[in-house]
């Protein structure tokens, strides 16, 4: 089905995702690397279109450029599956289909973001451009399709995606950095604390034992056997020990452990 050549304002919406400089600039080496240099792999397309005749066309287009054409789909829940199963580097979506429209598809796609979506139209409205935008879709292109807009848009889709995912990567390479760098410190300052703690124990068991000695006539060895049993027989902490033994014989006051 030969379908009307679109109005300039169809390319002036296009240029909402696409901006002139970048069709101009992918439009200079898409070719070659959607057919890439030997060993190169093929970029891996899933094509959703209802219209089996310009499916056609658009699949011959997309292999006789150097894609490799892994999925078709007549509609968008049946691109969605394909998708999902297949994971390709690209899909190529019409945004009007049955069952699922192509900008329903494209958001679900774009969310779960398994590939960036080009999406694909006879329509020129602006209101269908926004929407395909807000669905999470990385170029748009309108019908009938055109070499010198159709590759440029896929490369520009594809290199957008990559760049995105890497930035996500790399936010979530800082967000675990950050975490664990969070828990180290967590973990330097409960050391910090015990060992303040142990510190400030080890004080009272020593202004404790020398009160001891001075009061009770323990010797300094004494002393420390005699807290360190009853702290062990009656299960009493050290330091509250110790801070009892230093109220009952100290003749000034002091500070009581909050413990």
């Amino acid at each position: 089905m030969t379908e009307p050549k679109t109005s300039n304002a169809a390319e002036e919406s296009q240029n909402e995702v696409l901006s002139a400089q970048e069709l101009e600039e992918v439009a200079q080496d898409s070719h070659s690397q959607s057919k890439g240099h030997e060993g190169t792999k093929k970029r891996r397309v899933v094509v959703a279109e209802d219209e089996s005749v310009n499916r056609m066309d658009l699949v011959a287009m997309l292999e006789d450029n150097g894609y490799e054409v892994v999925g078709e789909a007549a509609n968008g829940e049946e691109a969605v599956e394909l998708t999902r199963k297949l994971r390709p580097d690209v899909v190529c979506m019409d945004v009007k289909m049955p069952r699922m429209n192509g900008i329903t598809a494209a958001g679900i796609i774009c969310d779960e973001n398994i590939a960036p979506v080009v999406m694909l139209t006879a329509f020129s409205q602006a209101d269908l451009v926004k929407q395909a935008i807000g669905a999470g879709a990385m170029a748009y292109v309108t019908k009938p399709y055109e070499v010198s807009k159709l590759l440029p848009a896929i490369e520009v889709a594809y290199g957008r995606f990559a760049e995105i995912n890497d930035l996500l990567d790399s936010v979530e390479r800082n967000e675990e950095e950050l975490q664990e760098t969070q828990d180290k410190l967590k973990a330097t300052e409960e050391q910090l604390r015990k060992t303040e703690e142990t510190l400030e124990e080890r004080k009272l068991v020593d202004r404790a034992k020398g009160l001891l000695m001075d009061r009770a006539n323990f010797s300094e060895q004494g002393a420390f056997r005699w807290i360190q049993k009853t702290s062990m027989d009656q299960r009493i902490p050290k330091r509250r020990l110790a801070q009892a033994i230093i109220d009952k014989y100290s003749d000034a006051p002091s500070e009581r452990d909050e413990d």
